[in-house]
């Protein structure tokens, strides 16, 4: 079995140790004893990472990660192995968020320097922990790091806006993506149906809209009404028992009062008008538009900030309830990862 294949093989593993979990099969394997304990310790340190928001993730990769995908993912490319050194610094606002570029990385051959965020250092470690058993040539590949990236020939940095701007000045001298707050934006008609919905409201609360792919704008025809989203929205009502989250709430309606804003709320979820694309936990931001064209042309215009858009109207947009299960092609920002790792 040459690299290549074995790559694929390994990745494959991975995805069916996802499946084994989700699916509570083969639970004598010691790996699925110590992914359990794992998502366990996640969901400990990290507020955020309830129960369902780990098994929804595990069970999204497992799905994802299978052969046919991997290999049609990997194949796509003419890879040849490496010698140089990638440092990746990752986000941890939704569980295992950088592991595409791990995975991206290792196909390409690359030594990684890997900086976690304090929200999510306990899964990716366990993946790598699986994937060396596998591939023991990869252990002395891969490393993680507290502090700042010493070793690098190429850098992909994910974090907000505001860090976008250290990010690209540290690494101004090395060739690198830096990923900056992008979100989901929804463009409604009106006509959905109550099943667009339901798989819609998955889109905004899933991990509770935390993920860049999390819808968190809506754009609606003036004179919407927003009664039949309420009632989907029903069915997560029992998220202002997270205290976390009920904090968020309670602490951003008191704002949007206090500035006499106006408000639809239904006690724990708020929407509020306001052209931001970037909506605070517990609050969906919408903008009205007279025709769909002028909401293609808002789409247009806010590319930069914009990850996915889901839609029943517009051509060439996800359909509902897709946001949080993106393909392996589906690449952060748009910007093709193997291609830039692949790139002399």
């Amino acid at each position: 079995m040459n690299s290549h294949q074995n790559t694929i093989a390994v990745f494959t593993a991975l995805g069916q140790l996802f499946n084994d979990y989700s699916n509570k099969n083969n639970n004598t394997n010691k790996w699925v004893e110590k992914l359990d304990n794992a998502l366990v310790n996640a969901s400990n340190r990290n507020k955020w990472f309830t129960k369902e928001n780990l098994d929804f993730c595990i069970k999204t990769w497992g799905n994802t990660l299978t052969e046919s995908h991997i290999s049609t993912w990997l194949n796509a490319y003419s890879i040849q192995q490496t010698s140089q050194r990638l440092g990746l610094v990752l986000a941890g606002n939704i569980p295992l968020v950088g592991l595409h570029d791990v995975l991206s990385g290792l196909a390409c051959g690359y030594s990684i320097e890997i900086k976690s965020s304090s929200n999510d250092n306990i899964l990716l470690p366990f993946v790598i922990g699986f994937l060396t058993e596998r591939q023991p040539e990869w252990r002395d590949k891969i490393s993680f790091t507290d502090g700042k990236l010493e070793k690098f020939d190429r850098v992909i940095a994910t974090g907000s806006t505001n860090t976008a701007r250290y990010f690209e000045y540290y690494f101004k001298d090395v060739p690198h993506i830096v990923r900056k707050t992008r979100n989901g934006v929804a463009v409604l008609d009106g006509t959905e149906t109550p099943e667009e919905l339901t798989a819609l409201c998955v889109d905004i609360m899933q991990y509770f809209g935390l993920g860049c792919r999390s819808v968190s704008h809506l754009m609606v025809p003036e004179g919407y009404d927003f009664n039949e989203l309420f009632l989907a929205l029903y069915d997560y009502k029992e998220l202002i028992h997270h205290n976390a989250y009920a904090n968020n709430y309670d602490y951003n309606k008191a704002v949007y009062l206090m500035q006499e804003e106006e408000l639809l709320e239904n006690g724990f979820i708020m929407l509020k008008k306001d052209n931001g694309l970037n909506s605070p936990i517990a609050c969906i931001h919408y903008s009205t538009y007279k025709n769909i064209k002028e909401a293609e042309k808002s789409i247009e215009l806010q590319q930069e900030k914009i990850q996915c858009v889901v839609s029943s109207c517009l051509k060439n947009s996800l359909a509902f309830g897709q946001t949080q299960h993106p393909k392996l092609t589906d690449y952060a920002d748009h910007v093709d990862t193997m291609a830039f790792l692949l790139k002399k």
